[in-house]
C-alpha cells in the first residue's frame, strides 16, 4: 500500500512539475527573426543611392568630387590625366529624423545645382521572413546659375527637376550585396538639350557590393538610360553612366576612390546629361566622403 501511495503522488509531483515545464517552454519566444543591417555601409554607392538611411538623430556631411577625362580629347598629361578639372562638386547634409525616414539638402557645382531629397525604407531584409529590403527616394534639383541665353529659363519651374527611384537591396552574406533600382526623372522641356530626347525618362539601375578585406569593399553600379524611354537616334551621343570604385571604412568615416564616366554627381544631372564614354577616355576619377555626427542626447546615445 505505501509502495502504492509513493507511485500516486511521485505520478502527481511529476504531473505538476511537466505542467510548469510546459507553462515556461510556452513563455519562450521562438526564434528571433532579424533585421538585416548595413546591406550596404553607406546610403551612396558610386552614383547610385542605396537602400541605407541615417540612423535617427544622426547628421552626415558629404563631400563629392568629379575631375576631368582621364584621356581622349580633353585629357592627357595637359591637365595631368583630369586632376586640373573639376566638372562637380557636391556638398551636402542627411539628417534622420527617424531610422525609417532621411531627409537631405545639398549644393552641386554643376549648373550650381540645390538639391532636397527624401529617403524612407519600407521594409528590411529579415532573417526569417523578407527576403529583400525596400526603399523609397524622392529628390528635387533647382538650376539657380544665370541664363547662358535669353529665355532658356521661360519660368522659375523650368529650373526645376525631380527623380524619384524604388531601391530594392538583397545582402547574400557578410560579402555581396546586390540591388536594383527603377527610376522615374520629371525634367521640364526648357532642361532638354536635344529637340528629338524626351523630357521625362525611366531609368533602371543596378549596384553591388563585393567585400575583399575587412574593411575595403568593390563597388559598382549601372544606371540604364539608352535602350529604354530615351530615343535611340539623337544629335548628342548620350551614354548610361558606369561608376566602379573601392570603399574603405574608418571608423565614422566612409571614403569611396571611384571612376566613372559621368562628369556629374547627382542623380538629376547625371542621368540625363552623360555624353562621355569609358571606351573614348571619357572616365574620370572621382571621391567621396561622408562623416557622420550623432546628435542624441547622452542617455539616448547610451540607450541606442
Amino acid at each position: 500500500m505505501k509502495e502504492l501511495c509513493l507511485i500516486v503522488i511521485s505520478t502527481f509531483y511529476l504531473g505538476v512539475k511537466a505542467q510548469d515545464i510546459d507553462s515556461i517552454m510556452a513563455t519562450i519566444p521562438a526564434e528571433d527573426n532579424y533585421k538585416t543591417e548595413a546591406t550596404f555601409k553607406s546610403p551612396r554607392l558610386v552614383l547610385l543611392q542605396t537602400n541605407e538611411t541615417q540612423k535617427a538623430k544622426n547628421l552626415a556631411f558629404w563631400v563629392g568630387h568629379r575631375f576631368g577625362d582621364i584621356g581622349g580629347e580633353f585629357g592627357g598629361s595637359h591637365t595631368l590625366y583630369g586632376l586640373d578639372v573639376a566638372t562637380d562638386l557636391y556638398l551636402g547634409f542627411d539628417y534622420g529624423i527617424t531610422d525609417q525616414l532621411t531627409v537631405g539638402i545639398g549644393r552641386s557645382k554643376f549648373n550650381e545645382t540645390y538639391n532636397a531629397l527624401v529617403k524612407y525604407r519600407v521594409f528590411w531584409q529579415e532573417d526569417q521572413g523578407l527576403p529583400f529590403s525596400a526603399t523609397l527616394f524622392a529628390q528635387s534639383g533647382w538650376i539657380t546659375r544665370k541664363p547662358f541665353f535669353n529665355d532658356e529659363f521661360p519660368a522659375e519651374s523650368d529650373r526645376i527637376s525631380h527623380f524619384f527611384q524604388l531601391i530594392i537591396a538583397r545582402k547574400f552574406g557578410p560579402g555581396i550585396s546586390l540591388m536594383a533600382t527603377p527610376g522615374y526623372l520629371l525634367r521640364p522641356d526648357a532642361q532638354v538639350q536635344d529637340l528629338d530626347d524626351r523630357s521625362n525618362l525611366f531609368v533602371l539601375g543596378f549596384g553591388g557590393r563585393f567585400k575583399i578585406m575587412k574593411r575595403i569593399s568593390i563597388i559598382a553600379d549601372y544606371t540604364i538610360v539608352n535602350g529604354l524611354s530615351r530615343p535611340d537616334s539623337l544629335q548628342t551621343d548620350y551614354f548610361n553612366p558606369l561608376g566602379i570604385g573601392i570603399e574603405i571604412e574608418t571608423g565614422g568615416h566612409v571614403f569611396s576612390l571611384n571612376f566613372q564616366n559621368s562628369p556629374y554627381i547627382i542623380a538629376n544631372n547625371f542621368i540625363p546629361n552623360t555624353t562621355k564614354s569609358w571606351s573614348d577616355g571619357g572616365v574620370r576619377f572621382g571621391f567621396a566622403i561622408s562623416r557622420n555626427f550623432n546628435l542624441a542626447p547622452k542617455r539616448d546615445s547610451i540607450d541606442n
